[in-house]
């Protein structure tokens, strides 16, 4: 049996059915020819694990990782030594381990987003709130609020982004969307009259007002929901170094 990208693939290496014997420059169907030709190397749904045997899953995945293994290349040249049980100066054995910003963000970009911005996911958005304060043309009463508001949340250990500048609400909740933070707090006269602090999730139209008195506690049971219905999405899966 031969894959099918052999037919396509010039001058290989192949074994010579000898220890440590290779033939050079094989070519299919030149020195060999097979029963079979047919896609040997891709893993698919349903293919046998060839560690355990079971059936192979696939799912989507993006890259916001990597590892390169550099070896003794650079710690070569830099003369990075360490020196071992015996006293002997070995060479240091270097990886390199990257979660990039610029990646993450791309990544978060493409699987959560809408027409309006970004829409992030709670537990890796910069800010977990967005504050916003409308202060309209009457009392202080709402910059006061937000003000008070906006101290609370932070000793309650909620990572706020607040909103103060004097624009109009269609800039700021524009600029909200945008930004996407996973729940939007406006302080306004409007939501004061009503009994409290409108509060919308990102990722939906509804808005609600929570009473003043339970405007932190209403804030953190909605970000301890997100935690959890992301958490319920993660799939343990079990790393296996074999030796």
């Amino acid at each position: 049996m031969v894959d099918d990208s052999i037919p396509a693939s010039p001058n290989l290496v192949a074994g010579a059915n000898e220890a440590d014997t290779h033939l050079f420059n094989t070519n299919y169907p030149r020195d060999y020819q097979a029963d079979i030709v047919t896609d040997l190397a891709a893993a698919d749904e349903g293919h046998a694990c060839p560690e355990c045997s079971s059936p192979l899953r696939m799912s989507r995945g993006v890259e916001v990782g990597n590892i390169f293994k550099l070896g003794t290349r650079y710690s070569d040249s830099l003369g990075c030594t360490f020196l071992d049980k015996d006293g002997q100066q070995k060479p240091v054995i270097m990886g390199s381990y990257g979660i990039g910003v610029g990646r993450l963000l791309a990544c978060v970009a493409e699987e959560h987003h809408d027409e309006h911005g970004l829409v992030w996911p709670v537990t890796v958005a910069p800010f977990q709130v967005h504050l916003v304060l409308l202060r309209g043309k009457g009392t202080p009463q709402a910059e006061e609020t937000a003000d008070s508001l906006y101290a609370d949340l932070q000793a309650a250990g909620i990572e706020v982004l607040y909103d103060d500048r004097d624009e109009s609400p269609g800039v700021k909740f524009n600029d909200a969307d945008l930004i996407g933070c996973p729940i939007r707090l406006t302080v306004s006269e409007r939501a004061l009259g009503q009994g409290g602090v409108e509060m919308k999730l990102r990722r939906e139209p509804d808005k609600t007002v929570l009473p003043l008195d339970a405007a932190v506690a209403g804030t953190r049971s909605a970000l301890e929901a997100l935690e959890a219905e992301i958490k319920s999405k993660v799939t343990p899966v079990e790393y296996n170094v074999h030796r």
